[in-house]
């Protein structure tokens, strides 16, 4: 698996699997180009301390992963701290499975164990990355268990998409 920043090449990509309904789902972005700048512009640039990476097996992108430190987002790290210890350092990441074709065959889990990797590697400041996840959405807490993270919390914070329950599952998986 290899990983590199996303650049605004990648946009109309990012457009295509934000548009699939296993990505839509859960993740309430809008699929415009307009949006997409809007939304993944500033990171590609440099202009936000966030990385968006684009995940490749065989030279061939799948799945899209956001990191970052927690203290960067501190509205972001103050609700997770209402469930749970957000000790400095801390990161978190996002990641979806773009490709449809890709998905139920333990990609995810690869990824997720792939950019855990990374995170470890390239950011010897972090700590622990802690990850929430809405409880109705099982496929993603079920790759996170078989990445090695554990349940540490649950409890409602607020969710992505306005239509799900406000309950999530915190993982968390600290520096090896």
């Amino acid at each position: 698996m290899t990983w590199r920043r996303v650049d605004e090449n990648d946009f109309p990509l990012l457009a295509q699997w934000l548009s699939r309904p296993h990505v839509a789902r859960w993740w309430n972005h809008d699929p415009s180009a307009e949006a997409v700048l809007r939304g993944f512009g500033p990171a590609a640039r440099g202009e936000e301390p966030s990385e968006d990476l684009l995940a490749s097996v065989d030279g061939r992108p799948f799945g899209l992963v956001q990191c970052c430190f927690l203290s960067d987002y501190p509205d972001y790290a103050a609700e997770l701290a209402t469930l749970a210890d957000v000790p400095a350092g801390a990161m978190t990441i996002d990641y979806p499975i773009g490709d449809p074709d890709r998905t139920g065959h333990g990609l995810g889990t690869r990824m997720i164990e792939s950019v855990l990797h990374r995170i470890w590697t390239v950011h010897p400041s972090a700590t622990c990355v802690i990850v929430p996840v809405v409880a109705a959405n099982r496929n993603s807490w079920r790759a996170l268990e078989r990445a090695g993270l554990r349940k540490t919390a649950e409890g409602d914070l607020e969710p992505d998409n306005p239509i799900d329950d406000p309950t999530h599952h915190l993982y968390r998986t600290d520096r090896p």
